[in-house]
Parts: structure tokens; sequence; C-alpha cells
């Protein structure tokens, strides 16, 4: 029988000035824990940065006993695109903006995360703490779209993705953006303020 591999990503939680966690976010983090908890979690991974250590550090006190390690390949970066200029032009500007060696770092770390992170395995799920953009790669690669369509995927804070991997077949994106184990008053943050708006957030 084939093993299902599943890997859960969460954007962190809310966060002061991008820097650590603001109370909201503490609380996104508490929730997405208790959530977490009715699974059998192997692991936790997670990004070097403040507000991903302190998400993980609530989510694992739900997780007694789960194993839980930095890794900068889950980190915040900006991930590869082939051709920047054949883009929509809100895409090329933010890219251009990108200083090289930062780019060049992403391509490194994106390759990483993959090669780490995505495929089948043991029967077990995992879980990656990690940041807005991280999570759209992982997404891009499961679904095997363009490499440039990260670009545009938001992922709000604490909102739960999860992608399942067997050896007989394709990557399937079961969930993306779950903020179920959210309240109201808590959804969406980490949005762009336009979006939030048509939300209704």
């Amino acid at each position: 029988m084939t093993a299902h591999r599943f890997l859960h990503l969460a954007r962190h939680g809310d966060a002061v000035d991008d820097g650590d966690l603001s109370e909201a976010g503490r609380e996104q983090a508490t929730r997405l824990g208790r959530r977490l908890a009715r699974l059998p979690i192997a692991a936790v991974h997670h990004g070097p940065l403040p507000r991903a250590a302190q998400t993980a550090a609530l989510v694992a006190e739900h997780l007694p006993g789960v194993p839980v390690r930095a890794a900068e390949e889950v980190g915040d970066y900006v991930p590869p695109v082939p051709d920047p200029s054949a883009l929509p032009e809100p895409y090329a500007r933010f890219l251009a903006e990108v200083p090289p060696a930062e780019y060049e770092r992403g391509a490194r770390l994106a390759a990483a995360a993959i090669a780490r992170h995505a495929g089948p395995g043991d029967a077990s799920h995992e879980l990656v703490i990690t940041h807005s953009f991280t999570v759209a790669w992982f997404v891009r690669h499961a679904l095997d779209a363009p490499r440039a369509r990260w670009l545009g995927l938001n992922a709000a804070n604490t909102g739960l993705t999860t992608i399942l991997y067997r050896a007989d077949r394709p990557p399937a994106l079961v969930a993306f953006n779950d903020l179920s184990h959210l309240p109201e008053r808590l959804r969406w943050t980490g949005f762009p303020a336009e979006v939030r708006a048509a939300l209704g957030a």
C-alpha cells in the first residue's frame, strides 16, 4: 500500500512591524496549535526569523514530544522567476527591486525547500511554519504551474495549506488558506488591504 505523506504549511502569525508576533498573532498561533493537536504531526520545521520561530513555539505547546527545528530553506526569501521582464508590470517592478544576491539566495533556498520537504515518504504528517512567498512556492510546485505563478498567491497569517504526496501520482493540493481555526476577527490578516476589503475583513 502506498504511503500517504501530508505536508501542512502555515504562514507565521500576525507580526508587529514584521518582527515579533503581535497579540493577535500569538492568538492565531495558539489556535492553530489546538487544531493541529488532533493530527499525528511527526515534526515541525520553521523559518529562522522570530515571527516564524515564535509561531512554531506556540503551536508546539499543543504537540508534546514533537521535534521542532529551524530550517533556513523555509525562511523568508523571493523564489526564482525565469524571465521577470515577461511578467505583468507590478510583478516585474517588484522583482526589479530585489538585489541580485538576495535573488540568488532565494533561488538556492527555494530549490532546497522542495528537495527537503516536497515528495512522498513514510506515512506521516509534517508541519512547516514559514512565510507567504514560500507557501506559494510549494503550491505552485504541487500544481506543476509555471515557475512565476507563485506571484499573486497570498497566504493569510496561520492560514493552513495542506499538500498530499504519494509515490504513484502527482501531488494533490488538499487545502489552501484554511482559516477555520480562527474567529472572524483574526482571519485574513497579512493580505493586501484591497483584498481584505473585498472579502469583508
